[in-house]
């Protein structure tokens, strides 16, 4: 039996039995987990959803929406099934099925077509279809489909683009395939899911394309509860490069680069402790950039990640339990640019999260593009500064790179790699894959590695042991100060190191009083310049 599709063969079947309860008890938490499919209606529906429960006999259990799209079923009407954070499962694997779904979630299916995205992962698209059929239950055009069915429903509700600007924007190659998509998918015309969205606009608020980009997009993204929104805002904007980032009064902006323009954005907390979610506010030079945009905001903030399963792991552990208490669904920062990421991790190597901003604050300054259309969206501050690119810093970084000559001879190295292709970096990579290309590189070793994938990759098993911010906040802990010791002690913390990482990093940075008068737990009062914690 395929993988992505759990049903009840027999008088015993674990996986089934375990979903069934779950959706039985209507358990928010397992939302985006899993889908049950209702044969019986016709529909599919989150676990959480409040409509009867039905019988054994008639349900059937996916991975994905578009496994149940293939099997027939629709997406429910009262519950919107697609409406809450996605799977945790596909950063957490790194077989070629969650990096081909990670990729395709980042719209490589509608830039490079189903052979690109074959190429990209170093499989024919025969087999890589067979594989995604056999693990999701579905195809890679199937899975594509149903992504641009979601991107244009969070459109429909949250936009006043007209249905034509909806469809193009979402992906969609005409106004009768979006048409025919939704009606499969939702069972409703596009007019129809508009008018029942909650955020829906009055007519005299509705606006076109050209104002949407001007003054942005307002969108808000479901996150796995419990979120500690406030601890990973904060981690980006204390690492904030000036005129590229800042942290501002609610949260974080910056300036991106996506596959067809350049964006703007702000985001801040949002929703409610049970049901958090981050507000996310656009302006981007095309629109079509939307949907991996939101992959990729998704993936800054680990807003997918299992948090509850993270934290009930951790907190088994003595010495992390009062830390987990006291942050409840700490997460791990992802990237929004994978290149950007390695610049900085290389860059803030051994030095403090200042000396590092002010390096690179330096170097986007000299070499970072402007963005004529840059400043927060609907205002007209924030930040008007691309990040540099591998060519620009390859040709002009040693004129504004400070350091010992063997680091800035590395980040030219790296630089003109990445600019001629030699290295690539993308959510596609497997960690071994990623790792093993940079360490193969002069100057870079095992902590700049592993501290890349795991913010590229989102890979949640990674302890960074010869860190010595990380050290310092494990002795903090009660923990072994020593890497050694510390690596021996942090296994029995697997498959989840990274996120205790990200506790030991907290503590190293929280003020000794604060963490007497918690007993150890860290308290949010971090201190940027308290030990020579990441940049990156």
């Amino acid at each position: 039996m395929s993988r992505d599709r759990t049903t009840r063969p027999g008088p015993v079947d674990p996986a089934f039995d375990e979903r069934y309860r779950a959706m039985s008890s209507r358990d928010a938490r397992f939302d985006g987990q899993f889908i049950t499919g209702v044969h019986s209606t016709g529909i599919y529906c989150r676990p959480s959803c409040p409509a009867a429960t039905p019988k054994p006999a008639n349900v059937s259990f996916y991975l994905t929406a578009a496994a149940a799209h293939e099997a027939g079923l629709r997406a429910c009407k009262r519950c919107l099934p697609d409406a809450v954070p996605g799977s945790p499962v596909w950063n957490i694997r790194d077989d070629l099925a969650a990096r081909a779904m990670r990729l395709i979630a980042d719209g490589a299916v509608e830039r490079d077509g189903v052979p690109g995205l074959a190429a990209r992962l170093g499989y024919t698209p025969r087999h890589l279809t067979r594989v995604l059929v056999a693990e999701v239950g579905a195809g890679p055009l199937a899975l594509a489909r149903a992504h641009r069915a979601q991107t244009a429903r969070v459109l429909l509700i949250n936009t006043g683009l007209s249905i034509a600007e909806v469809a193009f924007a979402a992906g969609f190659g005409s106004v009768r395939q979006f048409n025919d998509t939704i009606a499969a998918v939702y069972e409703r015309t596009p007019s129809e899911l508009r008018a029942t969205g909650s955020a829906r606009r009055s007519h005299d608020e509705r606006t076109d394309a050209a104002a949407a980009l001007a003054t942005g997009i307002t969108l808000q993204l479901p996150a796995r509860a419990p979120f500690d929104g406030a601890g990973v805002l904060a981690f980006l904007g204390t690492r904030a490069i000036a005129d590229v980032e800042q942290a501002t009064g609610t949260g974080y902006a910056r300036t991106l680069r996506l596959p067809h323009g350049v964006a703007t954005i702000a985001l801040s907390l949002a929703g409610t402790n049970a049901a958090p979610a981050i507000l996310c506010t656009a302006k981007l030079t095309n629109l079509t950039d939307l949907a991996p945009l939101v992959s990729r905001v998704r993936r800054l903030l680990d807003l997918d990640a299992d948090a509850a399963a993270i934290d009930l792991a951790l907190a088994a552990d003595p010495a992390l339990a009062s830390s987990v208490a006291a942050l409840p669904g700490i997460r791990v920062p992802g990237s929004m640019d994978p290149e950007e990421t390695l610049f900085r991790a290389l860059i803030g190597q051994q030095v403090s999260v200042a000396a590092a901003r002010t390096a690179l604050t330096r170097l986007a300054a000299a070499l970072g593009d402007e963005h004529p259309g840059g400043g927060l969206p609907g205002e007209e501050h924030g930040p008007r500064r691309l990040f540099p690119t591998a060519e620009r810093i390859a040709a002009d970084g040693r004129s504004v790179l400070r350091g010992p000559a063997a680091r800035i001879n590395t980040i030219i190295r790296v630089a003109e790699a990445l600019s001629t292709g030699e290295l690539a970096l993308d959510v596609g990579e497997t960690r071994e894959d990623l790792e093993s290309r940079l360490t193969a590189l002069a100057g870079i070793g095992p902590w700049t590695a592993g501290y890349v994938a795991m913010r590229v990759l989102g890979s949640p098993d990674i302890l960074l042991t010869s860190d010595l911010a990380l050290r310092q906040g494990a002795a903090r802990l009660g923990l072994p100060g020593e890497a050694r010791a510390l690596a021996v002690r942090g296994a029995g913390w697997a498959p989840w190191r990274s996120y205790a990482g990200m506790h030991l990093w907290r503590a190293a940075g929280a003020p000794v009083d604060v963490l007497q008068r918690s007993g150890g737990a860290l308290g949010y009062a971090p201190q940027p310049n308290a030990s020579p914690v990441p940049i990156a």
